[in-house]
């Protein structure tokens, strides 16, 4: 295969299209289509339709400037397509995201599809005692081992009652309301380049649930990231790694850099830093 950085973008598109990348067991995202690269965002952005006016490194330095600055509407310029095979309960999470157009597989007019996210022994997590919406540290392998049998044969036993459903002529709308939340469902969800990437700050997190984090993984570094490399170093250094401070955090380093530090420390401590918080974080417990 040809190298992708000597690939033209319509070439590079074509290459990617319909390549499923796996994600998790059974689950897939693959590019469907894509309208746009760089160079839409820089036209967009100084709204002119010459192309080749302006130097590679000040397209570059154009795009930084909007994605620090955080002037989106020429990142909406540009649109990609993904066919996406994901269990239903990291669907769910996935599409609270409203700002892209779905069309989802309908186990109301075809047979559901018949699989679900295993998940391997060594995969179960404890929950997070800080975080009430996320996981802590993995189960030990002989309790996990036992949870994997136990999913295994809830999904079997699941399936199960819903082929029973439909042989006895159950309405296919009636007969998939006990299927596991782990059965895999496709939907084509298409979304602008702006919107995406917010997906992706969020779904990337290291806070987000992992199984989600994989599939945005996967799209982040497969897809948009080749498709738009510019635009991909831009977001991976102001969003992706980049730190957002509020009015009362800058003051608070603002007082922190006055502070003396203690002969032949390297850095603050932490008595340091609590002796300059805000006086309305004091009451705080965490």
């Amino acid at each position: 295969m040809e190298d992708q950085m000597t690939m033209s973008h319509a070439d590079l598109v074509n290459d990617l299209r319909w390549k499923k990348f796996p994600v998790l067991n059974d689950g897939f995202v693959c590019l469907v289509d894509c309208m746009g690269d760089d160079a839409a965002v820089v036209q967009a952005a100084r709204v002119s339709y010459g192309e080749g006016t302006k130097r590679v490194s000040d397209d570059r330095t154009l795009i930084r400037y909007l994605m620090r600055h955080r002037h989106t509407t020429p990142f909406e310029m540009a649109e990609l397509k993904f066919l996406v095979r994901v269990p239903m309960d990291c669907w769910r999470q996935w599409i609270r995201h409203r700002t892209a157009s779905v069309n989802e597989y309908s186990a109301r007019y075809s047979v559901a599809i018949d699989s679900t996210q295993a998940t391997a022994p060594g995969e179960w997590r404890t929950q997070a005692e800080q975080n009430r919406q996320g996981s802590g540290a993995p189960l030990p392998d002989d309790v996990g081992r036992q949870l994997s049998e136990d999913e295994h044969h809830f999904q079997v036993t699941a399936r199960q009652v819903y082929q029973k459903r439909l042989e006895a002529g159950v309405a296919r709308e009636q007969a998939r309301k006990d299927l596991a939340l782990s059965t895999y469902t496709e939907a084509y969800w298409k979304i602008d380049l702006h919107n995406l990437l917010h997906f992706l700050a969020l779904r990337m997190d290291p806070h987000a649930q992992k199984e989600i984090r994989d599939y945005s993984t996967a799209i982040g570094e497969n897809i948009v990231k080749p498709l738009f490399p510019i635009v991909w170093e831009a977001f991976a250094d102001y969003r992706l790694g980049g730190l957002f401070l509020s009015r009362l955090e800058i003051i608070v380093m603002q007082r922190l850099m006055a502070r003396s530090r203690a002969p032949g420390a390297p850095f603050w401590t932490e008595s340091d830093f609590l002796a300059v918080q805000d006086e309305s974080w004091r009451s705080l417990s965490r």
